[in-house]
C-alpha cells in the first residue's frame, strides 16, 4: 500500500526538514511517494532531490505562484495512482509510525470512504524537538465578514485509542484519505486562502466522503509563520483574494456548480444540519463551538430529495415562556424550518398537550415532533398564543444533532 504525501511550499526553509522527518519516523518509508509543489526564490534552500521514497516537482519561481490552492492542485496534480492521498505543509513533524496509526484508523473507521483531519498540536522549529501529545478536535471559531466559518483546535486526551471520531470540519494541513480523493473532489485552484477548509470539508462531505478525528497523535505543525515568508507578502494578492471570496460566499449559497460544487451523495443542508452550522444566519450550535462529536452523518448514496421521517426533541426553559402562554392557551405554533428560513413542517401543541407540559413543574419543557419533510430541519420555532389567541413573543433556536433523528 503506497502513500502520495502531497506538499504545496512556498519559500519555506522548513520544507527539507519536513520530509526528513517525513521519512525517518514511517514505518515503512519506502511505501512514500512525493509531490511537491516547490514555489522559490534565489536563495531558497529547496527541497531534497532523492531519497528513500521517490520524489515528484513541480518547480515555480515565485513571481508565477497563484496561491495556496493552486499550488495544492498542482501538488496534487502529481498523484499517481497511490493507495492513500497524505495532503501537509510544509512545516511538519511526526511521530514514530505515523503512516502506520493513520492506515490503523482508516481501517476501524467502519465506512468505505475514511477522510482523517484535524488541526494537528503545535511545535516551534528553535526549540528541542516536540514530544509527547494527544488527539485533538476542531471547533468552530466562528465567521468572517463575508460569512466563511474558521477553526480552533481543542485537546481530546479522552480518545487516546479505539476508531477515529466523527468529525465536522477539515484541516487542510492534515488530510489522510483515500487516493482516489483526488479524482473525486478536485482541488480548486481558483480559491486564495480563506475558504479553503470550509468549501472543502462541505465537496468531501456532499460527495460521501466520512470526515473524521484521529484518535490518535500522529503529528505537530508550526503555525507561528516566524521563519516563513507569505504568499501575500510577495505579491499584490487583493484581487485574486477577493475573487476567491466571492466564490466561496457563492459556493456557501448553493450557487456554484460543476467540478467544484457540490457532490451527487449528499446536500449542503445536510452538511449544515450535521454540522451544526447555518451559513445563511452565520449561526452555529453550542456542540459545534465546542468541537463535540457530531451524530452520524446520512448514508451517502440516498435520494436526498425524498421525503422521510424526521423525529425531533425540543427542550424550553420554563422561564424563557411568557406566562399567559402556560395559562389555558388554546395552542402553541411549533415550526421547523430549514437552512434558507422556509417552514418544512408544522405540527403545533394543542391544548391537552399544552397543559400537561405546563403542569408537570419541570425547569425545561420538552417536546417531541415526527414529520415528514424532503429537506432537513435546522432550526425550530415556538410562536405561543395566550387565552385569546394572541400571538406572544415567539421562541427559537438551532436543532442540536443529538436531538435529530432520521429514519
Amino acid at each position: 500500500m503506497t502513500i502520495f504525501v502531497a506538499i504545496a511550499a512556498y519559500r519555506d526553509a522548513d520544507l527539507a526538514l519536513t520530509m526528513a522527518d517525513c521519512l525517518a519516523k514511517a514505518r515503512w518509508p519506502g511505501d512514500l511517494r512525493f509531490g511537491v509543489c516547490w514555489q522559490f526564490a534565489p536563495g531558497d534552500v529547496p527541497p531534497p532531490d532523492a531519497g528513500p521514497a521517490p520524489i515528484r516537482r513541480i518547480d515555480v519561481p515565485w513571481q508565477h505562484s497563484q496561491g495556496a490552492c493552486w499550488a495544492r492542485d498542482r501538488a496534487l496534480s502529481l498523484w499517481d495512482g497511490e493507495t492513500f492521498l497524505f495532503q501537509i505543509d510544509s512545516h511538519h513533524r511526526f511521530v514514530a509510525g505515523w503512516d502506520a496509526l493513520l492506515i490503523d484508523q482508516i481501517e476501524a473507521s467502519g465506512t468505505d470512504r475514511p477522510l482523517l483531519t484535524t488541526y494537528a498540536q503545535g511545535f516551534d522549529p528553535e526549540a528541542p524537538p516536540p514530544a509527547g501529545g494527544q488527539p485533538t478536535a476542531m471547533m468552530l471559531h466562528g465567521f468572517t465578514d463575508q460569512g466563511i466559518a474558521h477553526f480552533a483546535q481543542v485537546a481530546r486526551p479522552q480518545w487516546v485509542g479505539g476508531p477515529p471520531r466523527r468529525a465536522r470540519f477539515l484541516s487542510a494541513h492534515l488530510i489522510f484519505t483515500l487516493g482516489r480523493f483526488v479524482g473525486d473532489v478536485p482541488y480548486d485552484p481558483d480559491l486564495y486562502f480563506i475558504g479553503e477548509e470550509i468549501s472543502l470539508a462541505i465537496r468531501a462531505f456532499t460527495h460521501g466522503y466520512d470526515l473524521l478525528h484521529p484518535s490518535a497523535h500522529v503529528m505537530w505543525h508550526e503555525y507561528s509563520r516566524r521563519q516563513r515568508v507569505m504568499h501575500w507578502q510577495d505579491h499584490q494578492a487583493a484581487a485574486r483574494d477577493t475573487a476567491s471570496l466571492d466564490k466561496v460566499q457563492q459556493f456557501l449559497a448553493g450557487r456554484i456548480t460543476g467540478r467544484f460544487g457540490l457532490g451527487p451523495a449528499r446536500s449542503l443542508a445536510e452538511y449544515e444540519t450535521y454540522a451544526g452550522v447555518d451559513f445563511a444566519a452565520r449561526r452555529a450550535t453550542p456542540a459545534a463551538r465546542r468541537g463535540d462529536e457530531p451524530g452520524p452523518p446520512p448514508p451517502p448514496g440516498r435520494d436526498v430529495r425524498a421525503p422521510r421521517p424526521w423525529h425531533v426533541r425540543i427542550a424550553v426553559p420554563r422561564s424563557a415562556v411568557p406566562a399567559a402562554a402556560l395559562d389555558r392557551a388554546p395552542f402553541w405554533y411549533v415550526g421547523f424550518h430549514d437552512v434558507a428560513g422556509v417552514e418544512v413542517a408544522r405540527v403545533d401543541a394543542e391544548a391537552d398537550e399544552i397543559r400537561r407540559l405546563c403542569g408537570t413543574g419541570d425547569a425545561m419543557i420538552a417536546l417531541e415532533r415526527r414529520f415528514i419533510a424532503a429537506r432537513p430541519p435546522v432550526r425550530w420555532t415556538i410562536h405561543p398564543t395566550d387565552r385569546r389567541r394572541h400571538w406572544l413573543p415567539p421562541l427559537g433556536g438551532a436543532i442540536e444533532p443529538e436531538n435529530l433523528i432520521t429514519s
